[in-house]
């Protein structure tokens, strides 16, 4: 029986590796893509999140328009990373149409698509969890049904990398995320910054996925130049502690959702974050005394099996 997913994306560089990794799996059936505001505009995540399904010849697979705009704060993107368009700024003159786009909107759509298969449904979100608190709070129910939710997002070590203290996908939508972590009850399963950067693939293995005689390949390599120059850069290194490797931070996520003995070592604890601090707005807070005697307490990847991302990595672009 296949593996029932939804992607939850905001389609970056990143997004796109994940969303191949998914694509290219045997035993995944990926029953939609929910798109959201992120590492670039809606309209771009949109456009970008065709594209890959484009070159992938997956185009039937449905994709459902989510939030442009945070829930209380001020809209940012990633553009000085991604790209301002999120796909490393070489755009595709013949991409596929947004009227390819379902009319039905990403929140009543996981709404519906969770129900329709109660129990048997991973949510993988790797954008802000903006559309996920708008369904939640539309159904409370939907936590209850999913099978598990694995987000890529948060920190454990306070090292932001878009504020002082705060992870891109939480602190871009503070409200969001903390709705997501205090109303989803399914087992959830987080893969945070700080391990995203301890987990990062040798430049030498990126050479040999990329350099991959297919139309994919290409494609990723193409999109992934932006990126991955940034990546090389002594600043990014430091700044990351990364140190000579490559991040996909969204396809970790999606690597633990697909193959279950990819975790090797994780921490359960209870999470929140933080609201109101002029410094740790955004901030994913580890209740690891139990002061906040919350029952649900989620999983905090720290080890993974490289070797194994490594082969879906491969595989994605075969």
């Amino acid at each position: 029986m296949k593996k029932k997913l939804i992607l939850d994306v905001d389609t970056g560089v990143d997004d796109a590796q994940a969303i191949m990794v998914a694509l290219a799996d045997p035993d995944v059936e990926i029953l939609g893509i929910t798109c959201c505001h992120g590492n670039t505009s809606l309209e771009n995540v949109l456009q970008n999140t065709l594209r890959v399904l484009k070159v992938c010849h997956r185009l039937d697979i449905p994709v459902y328009c989510g939030c442009a705009k945070p829930l209380l704060a001020r809209k940012q993107h990633a553009g000085h990373y991604h790209g301002e368009d999120g796909l490393g700024d070489v755009p595709d003159p013949d991409a596929p149409g947004l009227e390819l786009l379902q009319e039905e909107k990403a929140a009543q759509a996981l709404i519906v698509m969770v129900k329709e298969n109660p129990g048997e449904v991973t949510l993988v979100a790797t954008a802000p969890l903006t559309n996920l608190a708008v369904a939640v709070q539309l159904d409370p129910s939907i936590s209850t049904k999913l099978k598990a939710l694995y987000i890529m997002g948060g920190n454990t070590e306070s090292r932001g990398n878009i504020s002082v203290c705060g992870e891109f996908n939480f602190a871009v939508d503070p409200e969001a995320a903390y709705i997501v972590l205090e109303r989803y009850s399914c087992p959830t399963y987080i893969t945070t910054w700080e391990f995203s950067c301890k987990s990062s693939l040798p430049w030498s293995f990126c050479e040999e996925w990329l350099g991959q005689n297919t139309e994919k390949a290409a494609f990723m390599k193409q999109i992934s130049n932006l990126s991955m120059m940034r990546a090389q850069s002594q600043d990014y290194q430091e700044e990351t502690t990364a140190g000579n490797g490559f991040i996909s931070c969204d396809s970790y996520a999606v690597a633990a959702a697909i193959d279950d003995t990819f975790i090797t070592e994780s921490d359960k604890v209870a999470v929140t974050v933080e609201l109101e601090g002029t410094y740790t707005r955004g901030m994913m807070v580890l209740d690891y005394m139990e002061l906040l005697q919350k029952k649900h307490k989620v999983s905090i990847m720290k080890k993974v099996d490289l070797e194994k991302l490594k082969q879906m990595f491969m595989n994605s672009l075969k």
